[in-house]
């Protein structure tokens, strides 16, 4: 499957002006081959803490996906603020929409405390993994990186896993070297689509998005510009490094 990571800016707090830029973007990864799209964490606003940011589910930014998903053939996913039926606050919520009209959603685990995030947005409850052509695919968002024991857990079930994100430029090394760890450590694709540009609150962001082999070999990246980057996974060898080197049967807890 030829995957596509949609490295992108993003205006701030406006859906509309992020949604006419991205649908080129987006038409551009589908011309290139791609049959899975990702955009970033929070894609069609920004990180934005901004009481009243979150919209209903399947509401436009949802909206915007699957639309995208149907009219170019592919799955396009990426985060937005959500609010579940019945509840208050948003959950940041990954959207993965289908070109037959499925969609699928992961909910993000760990709010950034640091920014405040867990004053905002409620947690999920756990992770998802979807199939789509014989590809088991588990996303996540951002400071779920830092959390290994979550990718851990998913490990047997995942081929590849996706986290969108709004990294900062002043942790890049961070982000780099979490996404090589989690494939080595887990023996799976991982693909990190980041954000470029300046956030409404003066956050500095330099993309650094990247596609990682089971074997922790850089496949593709970018720097920080707006970009597409793009690869071809093969659950096959997913199964062939776990066959070779049998790491994951010694794991414990």
């Amino acid at each position: 499957m030829r995957v596509a990571a949609v490295q992108h800016d993003i205006v701030w707090e406006d859906r509309e002006a992020n949604f006419a830029r991205l649908a080129r973007q987006v038409a551009r990864a589908a011309g290139a081959g791609a049959e899975l799209v990702l955009l970033t964490e929070t894609f069609s606003t920004g990180f934005s803490m901004t009481p009243g940011i979150g919209e209903p589910e399947d509401g436009p930014s949802a909206a915007f996906l699957a639309a995208q998903a149907a009219e170019h053939g592919v799955w396009l996913g990426g985060s937005c603020p959500e609010i579940a039926p019945g509840e208050q606050l948003p959950y940041n919520s990954f959207v993965l929409a289908g070109p037959d009209g499925t969609v699928h959603r992961y909910r993000k685990l760990h709010p950034f405390t640091h920014g405040g995030e867990h004053e905002r947005f409620r947690a999920g409850d756990g992770p998802v993994t979807v199939t789509i052509g014989g590809l088991r695919i588990t996303p996540f968002i951002c400071y779920d990186l830092r959390f290994a024991d979550v990718f851990w857990h998913a490990a047997l079930e995942t081929d590849l896993y996706v986290v969108v994100a709004n990294w900062p430029a002043a942790r890049r090394h961070h982000w780099q070297t979490l996404l090589q760890a989690r494939a080595i450590e887990n023996q799976a694709y991982v693909v990190g689509v980041n954000r470029v540009g300046t956030a409404g609150d003066g956050t500095e962001h330099t993309g650094d998005s990247r596609i990682v082999s089971p074997m922790g070999e850089l496949l593709a990246t970018a720097a920080g510009t707006e970009t597409i980057v793009l690869a071809d996974v093969d659950a096959a060898e997913v199964a062939a490094t776990r066959d070779r080197l049998r790491f994951l049967a010694d794991r414990r807890g």
